[in-house]
């Protein structure tokens, strides 16, 4: 499989530098078999930085997949407090009021060991959700831009992201489900189970496989609009401000430069997923929790202002995990030297068809 894609992305526009020489107007025919003239900041980059593999092999795709991995679930697991206090809040408005008394009620009745409740199947579940959703991201991206050719992976690229992240989270989220049923069973039914161990077979013995299965639909609404804002709203905000706020190209900034843009794109980004997602984070919480109850059941009685409680606390929680994401798996990127394809620019032959060029 991913040989088959690694021929496929060869002649993906996302492939640096082709598209940025493409820009340049500098790159030679394309039977030639010598290598394409480079321009002046991208042969200094070459001379700088070797990659460790080839844009779209199946070493790229495996070490995007291990950044996935690391950045998804250390920074969940890091949130895990704030988390379970955010779940409380939407199993139980009344008794936990908002973030700070939430807090408050439970270290008076758990303990500060109380507030990690829950952080092993975060761990194991939101790891493999990385995996998923970073690698898989990668790999149908460079697979949807192929079918749709240069010129309109150019003028259909939020398209391309918007689907590239669906197509991944899709998997992503089969691969979350137990987990996260077993996590909002242990953070908000006291009594229920104190860990993992405990957690998994009594849920089993109650409700078989449906038990860790009965929300991934939920968590489909929830996490599919959020992926799909995560990476889209991300790529358009990383193009824009290099090209309205960064004072010089990108080709040009230090790798700690680049971090940071990737960072406050990040946590823009973060914000608009927390708004999408939210709605569908309260129903997964209070379905998890109830036994027998449907998705529209539990929509029905939370009703329109019952979904929104807890936003807040979501959106501090979103937009700096959202942040924090992107900059480790950027971070992968760059300790193992992998290619990291600069924004997008338009084809030269699609300024040509639009009279931009001579």
């Amino acid at each position: 499989m991913f040989s088959s894609v690694a021929h496929l992305a060869r002649a993906n526009p996302f492939n640096a530098p082709h598209l940025q020489l493409v820009h340049d107007g500098l790159s030679g025919p394309r039977s030639s078999p010598a290598p394409p003239r480079r321009s002046r900041h991208l042969a200094a980059a070459a001379v700088e930085e070797q990659y460790s593999c080839e844009y779209g092999s199946g070493r790229f795709f495996l070490l995007c997949g291990l950044g996935g991995i690391i950045s998804c679930g250390t920074t969940h697991t890091a949130l895990v407090p704030l988390d379970l206090i955010k779940c409380r809040m939407q199993v139980d408005p009344q008794k936990y009021k908002g973030i700070f008394n939430g807090f408050s009620i439970t270290l008076k009745e758990d303990g500060v060991r109380g507030l990690a409740k829950g952080w092993a199947p975060t761990l194991i579940g939101y790891s493999m959700q990385g995996l998923c959703k970073f690698g898989f991201y990668e790999v149908f991206k460079a697979l949807y831009s192929n079918i749709l050719g240069e010129e309109n992976t150019y003028l259909w690229r939020t398209s391309l992201y918007l689907a590239s992240s669906a197509s991944a989270e899709f998997f992503a989220d089969i691969a979350l489900a137990p987990m996260e049923a077993a996590k909002v069973r242990i953070q908000t039914q006291p009594g229920y189970a104190n860990t993992l161990r405990e957690a998994v077979p009594k849920m089993y013995k109650e409700e078989g496989l449906n038990a860790f299965y009965k929300g991934v639909a939920p968590l489909w609404m929830r996490q599919i609009p959020y992926t799909m804002m995560k990476f889209a709203c991300f790529e358009r905000t990383v193009e824009a401000l290099y090209k309205f706020v960064v004072p010089k190209p990108r080709s040009e900034c230090t790798k700690a430069e680049q971090l940071v843009v990737t960072f406050v794109a990040g946590y823009i980004a973060g914000v608009f997923c927390a708004i999408v997602s939210h709605p569908a984070d309260s129903v997964v919480s209070v379905l998890n929790k109830e036994k027998g109850s449907t998705a529209s059941q539990v929509l029905q009685r939370l009703g329109f202002r019952g979904v929104w409680k807890g936003l807040f606390a979501r959106i501090i929680m979103i937009g700096t995990l959202t942040a924090l994401q992107w900059f480790i798996y950027d971070s992968v990127k760059v300790y193992f030297r992998l290619p990291r394809p600069p924004p997008p620019e338009m084809p030269e032959s699609l300024k040509k068809k639009l009279g931009l060029t001579e």
